[in-house]
């Protein structure tokens, strides 16, 4: 760590006084006083390993596979766009496939002689010549072959392995004869069905998982050099794991965060809580909450039986016979240790999730503070730069610290109790850090931001935001280098 972050104590009642006379015209610049080699804390990999793909991007590089499959193999537009879906857009296995002949639907169609036929759906009589055939020849009228083609593309994207409506026949009725036969609704259905399986059959892309984004994401492993990161950023802002498809969670792996995210959705925790703050009737066996402190308990009706809350006796017992339940039993105890220990498991899953949560919700408020600040002082940007790089450092260290009580949460090594207090020093840093930086981007800033006319004070608090947020992303850099290397450190140094 930087020796400048023991000198850097920023206290949250630390308002600064300014007189009237230092108030003067002060323009809003960055003005260079940031020492330029201070980076904000990243998570995400330095070498870019993907590319973002809009709308457009998608469509060009889809329709540029078709064209060169389509002229390097001599073949049609729709026999090319059909090798290619039924390859998952590779081209490579695409050109492997075709050279060693295992592609069934190359041959041209055969000749047409005149005369009547009878359309093979409909059974009506039509002149050949008015009657339409993929490949393989075998005629069927237009009205049929619109119904069929129609239909197909209303039940789904397998509308983009539509073949010859005879039995027994694969020959491909693909982008060709939709062109020619589809309206143009339905037609515009169809290539939207083809333009997402270039995103959705491929190895390497993916949507972006954010809500209503439509970018797409190519990942490519070999130009990530070695890194071992897979966190992406969408151009909607948008951080997930390229892994899992969850938020970005580094440097908590993939396997915890499912874990985690399942509990929390499963009623296990809801079961815990019953066996810890509950008890069975021992008549009906219904589970009963102690709400007074008297020990006569009476279930509700239509039970009504009456019990002693502490030994589940009947309560006629302890009047009659002045029968107490207070001599401890070497048997019959193993419920209260049952009981006991899903109360611990209890406050402990609660203490974690209680932490998780808080700082998920704080990272959202911060994430809206920044959209917030981009729009309303987009014109600005070169001057408030750093304010921006503040709340960017925020809404990252709200994600590394929300993740890293997860990670506490499933460690459990307990012969390493020095490892647990050590990330309980780290994080517990962190978090302070964290704590003053976000308070001063949140409560300081509005005081500028509010003024009526420019505060000459502005740039010390310039200075002093960027600082802070230089010191957290220190404090947060050794947090997930601590994490990734398991918690290493406190092996090597003993």
């Amino acid at each position: 760590m930087d020796s400048k972050e023991e000198d850097l104590h920023y206290s949250s009642g630390g308002d600064m006084v300014v007189s009237d006379e230092e108030e003067e015209d002060f323009y809003y610049s960055s003005g260079g006083d940031e020492a330029e080699d201070d980076e904000s804390y990243s998570t995400t990999c330095p070498k870019k390993s993907y590319t973002i793909l809009r709308e457009e991007d998608v469509k060009k590089r889809a329709d540029n596979d078709i064209s060169q499959v389509s002229s390097l193999l001599s073949i049609s537009r729709g026999l090319a766009c059909h090798l290619l879906c039924r390859n998952s857009w590779c081209l490579n296995s695409v050109y492997d496939h075709w050279f060693a002949g295992e592609s069934e639907t190359s041959r041209d169609p055969p000749g047409r002689k005149s005369g009547e036929q009878l359309c093979g759906i409909c059974f009506g009589p039509f002149k050949i010549e008015d009657m339409v055939s993929a490949s393989c020849g075998h005629p069927f009228c237009a009205c049929c072959w619109r119904t069929y083609i129609s239909t197909s593309i209303n039940d789904g994207p397998g509308c983009l392995r539509l073949q010859c409506p005879e039995p027994e026949c694969g020959a491909v009725a693909g982008v060709d004869m939709v062109d020619a036969m589809a309206p143009a609704e339905e037609k515009r259905k169809y290539y939207r069905y083809l333009y997402r399986s270039y995103v959705e059959c491929s190895r390497n892309r993916k949507w972006c998982p954010a809500p209503g984004c439509d970018f797409a994401v190519e990942f490519n492993d070999a130009a990530s050099g070695g890194c071992e990161s897979y966190d992406v950023t969408c151009d909607c802002y948008y951080k997930f794991c390229w892994k899992c498809m969850e938020e970005s969670h580094r440097p908590v792996d993939c396997n915890t965060v499912e874990k985690w995210i399942k509990k929390n959705n499963s009623e296990a925790e809801n079961t815990n809580w019953i066996l810890a703050y509950t008890k069975p009737c021992p008549k009906c066996h219904r589970a009963i909450e102690k709400n007074q402190g008297c020990n006569h308990m009476t279930c509700r009706s239509p039970c009504g039986h009456n019990f002693c809350w502490v030994c589940l006796a009947p309560w006629d017992k302890h009047v009659t016979n002045n029968f107490t339940c207070n001599k401890y039993k070497e048997k019959g105890n193993s419920n209260e240790e049952s009981r006991e220990k899903a109360k611990n498991f209890l406050a402990r899953y609660t203490h974690y999730y209680e932490r998780w949560d808080s700082n998920d919700k704080s990272r959202k408020r911060a994430l809206s503070d920044l959209n917030q600040a981009r729009n309303e002082h987009g014109e600005n940007m070169a001057g408030l730069q750093f304010v921006i790089d503040a709340w960017n450092q925020i809404v990252e260290c709200r994600r590394v610290l929300k993740w890293s009580y997860a990670y506490g949460y499933y460690y459990t090594s307990t012969e390493e109790q020095g490892k647990m207090e050590f990330f309980g020093y780290l994080q517990g840093e962190a978090e302070s850090a964290l704590e003053r930086l976000h308070y001063s981007a949140e409560k300081e800033m509005s005081r500028y931001l509010l003024a009526d006319r420019p505060l000459k004070s502005f740039k010390d608090f310039q200075s002093k935001l960027a600082q802070l947020t230089a010191v957290t992303g220190n404090y947060f850099k050794n947090l997930v280098r601590a994490l990734e290397n398991n918690l290493s450190e406190v092996e090597s140094k003993s």
